[in-house]
């Protein structure tokens, strides 16, 4: 009877530890392990290094519906780039879309930090309007899918109308943008300096970003931070992981509440089983749940 009851145990203790493997949230470095993606083509929009874009096309004539993708990295370019949405910029490819999967400088790089990442976020944009034409993209409702620091700059750049016209960063005729989902998203500067894990750096990353607020002659998130931008003016789809240490989801569910405060459209959604890359992973649950969003706001 022992002898039952302490196999039963020693199950139990395999079947949780299994449990815990299974539900502990993956890192970049599984998904980068996977074969990456290849890009129907690679096309640059500045002179830098880092400015260019991975374009993914669907089979057929078009023309095609149309989505940015731009990636994280806590904005530092000392980590992966592009490649972190090779996969699902496959994976939307595969689903009919053109898929603009964009490269910029970061902090740590020549021209990255303020102001050069987000004109180089703005300028990658901005140049499907010259490469459409030849590719028969249809640009009438483009979507921007940004992940973590990435979501940041997508809602950045959906509201770059509101900017104010003495930052460096205003541009008189930017790219209309229907709709925006920040998956994992850093979508409030202030917030995730002052409250955010150490995963990123902490502040002394955004001031590496977006300079240092006490030293500035200038409101530094006054033209860089999303919740200092609102109402946005376009849909936004605001997904978190509940498992997630590097963003948790109480700066989504804060984010969202502002949105909606300011009269903008903003669904918000927390994946409980999701970490912060389950949510840029094609074979995830989580990504299953994300694509349909993606497809919504395209309609």
């Amino acid at each position: 009877m022992q002898r039952v009851s302490l196999r039963g145990l020693a199950l139990a203790a395999v079947g949780l530890t299994v449990m815990q493997a299974l539900a502990a949230p993956i890192s970049f470095s599984d998904l980068l392990g996977r074969p990456r993606p290849a890009a129907t083509r690679v096309l640059r929009y500045g002179p830098a290094k880092e400015e260019f874009g991975e374009l993914f096309l669907p089979a057929g004539k078009g023309p095609h519906r149309a989505v940015v993708t731009i990636h994280g990295g806590c904005w530092l370019a000392e980590l992966p780039g592009v490649e972190l949405m090779d996969p699902v910029a496959a994976d939307l490819q595969m689903r009919g879309f053109a898929v603009w999967n964009v490269e910029y400088r970061r902090v740590g790089s020549a021209g990255g930090g303020y102001p050069g990442t987000f004109l180089d976020i703005a300028g990658g944009i901005d140049a499907l309007k010259t490469i459409a034409p030849a590719n028969n993209l249809d640009l009438r409702k483009l979507v921007i899918v940004g992940h973590s620091a990435g979501g940041q700059l997508a809602l950045w750049a959906a509201a770059r109308a509101h900017l104010p016209k003495t930052s460096v960063l205003y541009a008189t005729d930017p790219l209309a943008i229907a709709g925006v989902v920040s998956l994992a998203g850093i979508d409030d500067l202030p917030a995730y300096r002052a409250n955010g894990p150490s995963a990123c750096g902490g502040p002394d990353t955004i001031d590496g970003l977006i300079g240092p607020a006490a030293a500035a002659h200038r409101d530094v998130y006054a033209d860089t931070s999303p919740a200092a931008l609102l109402p946005i003016g376009v849909r936004q789809v605001i997904v978190s992981g509940g498992l997630d240490p590097i963003v948790p989801a109480a700066f989504a569910r804060d984010y969202a509440a502002k949105a909606r405060a300011s009269g903008d459209d903003v669904r918000e959604i927390e994946i409980p089983d999701a970490g912060h890359f389950e949510l840029i992973d094609p074979t995830s649950q989580a990504w299953r749940e994300i694509a349909p969003l993606i497809e919504a706001l395209e309609k």
